[in-house]
């Protein structure tokens, strides 16, 4: 076995392209890195930690194969939607879920209390992560927003859309994916609606509206502490100008400016949160006015940087190591 000070912590599904890109940012500067999934423990990552006082915290170990990590040498945890503990099949089905909230806490609050940075710790990612607060946030910090709807009353709905005086987006109000009967998980787009449109199944669950933005076109901006890459995306179809993640092939992207009033706007809403990684998703106007619509505080960048060449995976590590750049 190995041991040594300085490692990265990688935590995220073995399947993630994402993370394989800040995995080799950071081998190329030859830092360590222990990557697992929570998945993985507590069958496959062996935890052991002691703590004593104050002044030394919790120590110990964390080990995954060949691989040893000291807790005190952790410098960094990039945390990006892993699965969850996965415990032996020797456990009773009575405990296992009593068991799995067990490993899930003793290994995440484990981490969370090292002297380490994070992106993101899981209480700031829950903070940060739904929209319905982040308008106001996005409103505090002098953003423009859409006009927006939530809720599941039917005739209020109705009232409130014919104020806009126009089309609006029905969207989710939640990033939850729909399981239909022998078809993978499918994203719901967003759709341009009219208020016409709206029926008696409105009443069955929270609804997401907002007045539907006549943009120029959309900008993903990609956060990563304080450096910004903001990229316009130019739909090709109609499926991708309602919702350009309906069709990734009908999709350009240019690097674009980004205006003084909105880049400040963002450092406030991260701030706000507490958050050192966001991505961001705006509509801009035929006038040049940039509209917030949503940040995703684990956003994939992937496609953005190979598209671009953008030197985003090399922003993780920088920040992930302690490097301002």
């Amino acid at each position: 076995m190995t041991a040594s000070r300085g490692h990265v912590l990688v935590i995220a599904e073995q399947l993630d392209p994402t993370a394989d890109l800040v995995v080799q940012a950071l081998n190329e500067r030859h830092v360590p890195v222990l990557r697992f999934d929570l998945s993985e423990f507590p069958v496959a990552v062996t935890l052991a930690a002691e703590h004593r006082d104050v002044a030394h915290g919790w120590t110990g170990t964390l080990a995954r194969r060949e691989q040893t990590v000291r807790l005190e040498g952790v410098r960094a945890v990039y945390y990006r939607r892993p699965g969850l503990p996965a415990v032996s099949p020797d456990v009773a089905e009575v405990y296992r879920e009593w068991a799995v909230s067990q490993a899930l806490v003793g290994m995440v609050q484990i981490l969370a209390s090292l002297p380490a940075a994070w992106m993101h710790h899981p209480d700031v990612y829950r903070a940060s992560a739904h929209k319905p607060g982040q308008l106001v946030t996005a409103t505090t910090a002098g953003l423009q927003v859409p006009r927006s709807f939530i809720g599941n009353d039917l005739a209020a709905a109705r009232r409130w859309g014919r104020t806009i005086g126009g089309p609006l987006a029905s969207k989710p109000v939640a990033a939850a994916s729909l399981q239909l009967p022998d078809s993978p998980p499918t994203m719901i787009p967003t759709r341009r609606i009219d208020v016409s449109d709206l029926d008696e199944s409105f009443e069955l669950t929270a609804h997401y509206l907002q007045e539907w933005v006549p943009k120029k076109y959309e900008v993903r901006l990609t956060v990563v502490g304080q450096q910004m890459f903001p990229v316009a995306i130019h739909a090709g179809s109609d499926a991708a100008r309602d919702d350009w993640r309906s069709d990734y092939d009908a999709l350009e992207y240019e690097q674009v400016p980004i205006p003084d009033d909105v880049a400040e706007g963002v450092r406030r809403f991260m701030a706000g949160y507490r958050l050192n990684y966001g991505a961001f998703d705006f509509a801009v106007l035929p006038d040049g006015r940039w509209v917030f619509y949503e940040c995703n505080p684990a956003g994939q960048w992937q496609f953005i940087a190979a598209a671009t060449g953008l030197p985003i995976a090399e922003a993780h590590a920088s920040l992930l190591t302690g490097v301002i750049t």
